[in-house]
């Protein structure tokens, strides 16, 4: 069993025989940094399961790059816009690394979602994570907790994003400047013994 594998069970309550029957039918890709899956204003509904490498969803918005989650090992990944509604998405899809992602097509992902109660719960648990992250994202950066604590908080989640991710990307993600993030972090650092 690979560690992906074992955190996308826990994540989303799939259990190990299910996530093998998914991962059976989905294909192996690679990707660069910087490559995207898809970008704001095209259209994917493809779904994604991260095996390997961080990604960024985000989006350009009166010029400012607003970034809205980071995505690792175990995650999945995808536009919810184009896989739901077939609409040009309104993210863009970005590897922060080398990665390796695990990829099915929408049609092949609903025929899984059909075949029994349990990948139809699946289905359901999905999109539940998305929209419990998605509100704890907007309860974060509506100032509650402070940035510091949602900056610590997040670097445990993550702390490889440090490693691949553009300290700008991590700075938009808390609804703060890079400058901000830069003192937070010389802040913390001078308290480390």
């Amino acid at each position: 069993m690979t560690p992906f594998l074992e955190k996308f069970s826990r994540k989303y309550h799939l259990p190990i025989p299910a996530c093998e029957a998914l991962l059976g039918r989905m294909e192996r890709c690679e990707y660069r940094k910087g490559e995207c899956i898809v970008r704001q204003g095209e259209r994917n509904g493809d779904f994604y399961l991260v095996s390997r490498g961080v990604w960024l969803g985000h989006y350009l918005h009166e010029g400012n790059d607003i970034s809205l989650w980071f995505a690792g090992e175990g995650e999945a990944i995808f536009s919810t816009r184009s896989y739901v509604d077939d609409r040009p998405s309104s993210i863009t899809i970005e590897a922060m690394c080398d990665a390796e992602l695990y990829a099915l097509p929408r049609r092949e992902l609903e025929l899984f979602f059909g075949e029994s109660v349990e990948a139809a719960n699946f289905g359901r648990r999905l999109f539940e994570v998305q929209f419990l992250d998605l509100e704890n994202w907007l309860l974060a950066a509506g100032g509650a907790p402070r940035a510091e604590e949602r900056y610590r908080a997040l670097m445990e989640e993550n702390p490889e994003l440090l490693r691949v991710v553009p300290l700008k990307h991590i700075a938009s993600y808390l609804w703060i400047t890079p400058q901000s993030l830069s003192r937070i972090r010389a802040r913390l650092h001078r308290r480390k013994p």
